[in-house]
């Protein structure tokens, strides 16, 4: 920014605090239809409204076809939830933007550990396991086992997959792996972005049986595989997870030398007496070499 300019004022998208307005005046683009009503999203939502009120307020803008009312920005499933229940009056936020824009593409779905975290802070804070489930409109069954779900799991397990979207059942693997595999099995998790329990079951099956916890039965043995082959696997697991932990070691940097050989690849290129040497002399190399700098514009 040139001296003596001041920063252009950046204009506030809410209003600084929230409103109370009646329902009656609030309207939605999109109806909620009796599919939507019988979705399981809703009725945790209406579940969760009967039990704790409204946590998040109902976004909101001013209406600019009708005064006096309001259309709904974001929670449009809330306002009908508190219809529903009777209620009269909806706590809003008002937004400046009076365009039909969807807060919750922008909201990522809570991970499960981060699940648990919320689910144990809430019984600490003196809420029950019933209130919990019915907040939740889940079976308390499943309350209790989310409340569990890091007992036996390293710390050091968790940190790495504490935003990951992990099976709930894959804990069940990790549980039967002492710390350091847990840390292993973890990070390949990552390394490969798959965080399902067939996963989770198939590098249980990969670890030798001194990386298990004593008592802990590995699954079954798969029908037809012989206890050189489950070996063979085991290495070759090993094998793989190091060769997985080079490359992530490696890979910025050798990107980086791999764009900056395609930008001089480039600009050589767009030398004409380079490009007309070529074309004279090597043709099929010329052909080759403007592949690669295509591919990287398209990159790009």
């Amino acid at each position: 920014m040139p001296d003596g300019m001041a920063p252009a004022p950046v204009a506030k998208a809410f209003a600084d605090a929230t409103i109370s307005i009646p329902l009656d005046e609030i309207t939605t683009l999109h109806p909620v239809t009796d599919t939507v009503r019988a979705s399981r999203k809703y009725a945790q939502i209406t579940a969760s409204v009967r039990e704790v009120g409204l946590i998040e307020p109902i976004a909101v803008s001013i209406d600019p076809r009708t005064p006096g009312r309001y259309m709904v920005v974001d929670g449009r499933l809330r306002l009908e939830a508190l219809k529903e229940l009777g209620e009269r009056d909806a706590v809003c936020l008002l937004s400046s933007d009076d365009e039909a824009y969807t807060f919750n593409k922008r909201t990522n779905r809570l991970a499960i550990i981060q699940e648990h975290k919320m689910i144990l802070r809430a019984i600490e804070l003196g809420a029950s396991e019933d209130r919990v489930a019915a907040a939740l409109h889940v079976k308390i069954d499943h309350i209790r086992r989310k409340r569990r779900l890091l007992d036996g799991i390293s710390p050091d397990a968790v940190a790495i997959l504490e935003d990951k979207h992990v099976s709930i059942n894959a804990f069940d693997a990790l549980r039967k792996m002492v710390s350091e595999r847990q840390i292993e099995v973890a990070q390949a998790m990552v390394v490969m972005n798959r965080f399902t329990v067939s996963y989770a079951k198939t590098l249980l099956a990969g670890t030798p049986d001194s990386q298990l916890i004593a008592g802990r039965r590995r699954r079954q043995k798969t029908n037809g595989v012989t206890d050189e082959q489950l070996s063979i696997m085991q290495r070759e697991s090993a094998t793989l997870d190091r060769e997985f932990r080079v490359i992530e070691e490696t890979y910025g940097l050798d990107h980086l030398d791999l764009v900056l050989a395609k930008g001089y690849l480039g600009r050589m290129l767009a030398n004409v007496q380079v490009h007309n040497y070529l074309e004279r002399h090597h043709k099929d190399i010329l052909a080759e070499l403007m592949q690669l700098t295509e591919q990287q514009a398209t990159v790009a």
